[in-house]
């Protein structure tokens, strides 16, 4: 069974609107602006889950492999789901989610 599928479009943001372009090197997960996502996935990149409630992030983690990693909770089912910060991730969104400040 294939573990990842590259889907990397563009999409309008379901939490605060803003168009997103794709990312041009992997596929893209989440806002840059907001950093939230919609729970789409069953295996990365394969949007096949019925859930489609929306990912919101709770933490931040360092993992050696593939750097800082986004913690995310689903409002709808509370799955935890994790996905790499993108290179045009918004930093200060990166810094209140580190700091546990972050408000929707």
């Amino acid at each position: 069974m294939k573990k990842f599928t590259k889907n990397d479009e563009g999409f309008v943001c379901v939490n605060c609107n803003k168009n997103v372009k794709a990312l041009n090197y992997t596929s893209r997960d989440h806002c840059p602006y907001c950093l939230c996502s919609i729970h789409i996935d069953i295996l990365p990149g394969d949007r096949q889950n019925d859930c489609k409630g929306l990912l919101i992030p709770v933490d931040l983690e360092y993992n050696q492999k593939k750097g800082y990693v986004i913690v995310y909770r689903c409002q709808k089912c509370g799955m935890l789901h994790k996905n790499k910060v993108a290179v045009d991730d918004d930093k200060l969104m990166i810094t209140r989610v580190s700091n546990k400040t972050y408000k929707i």
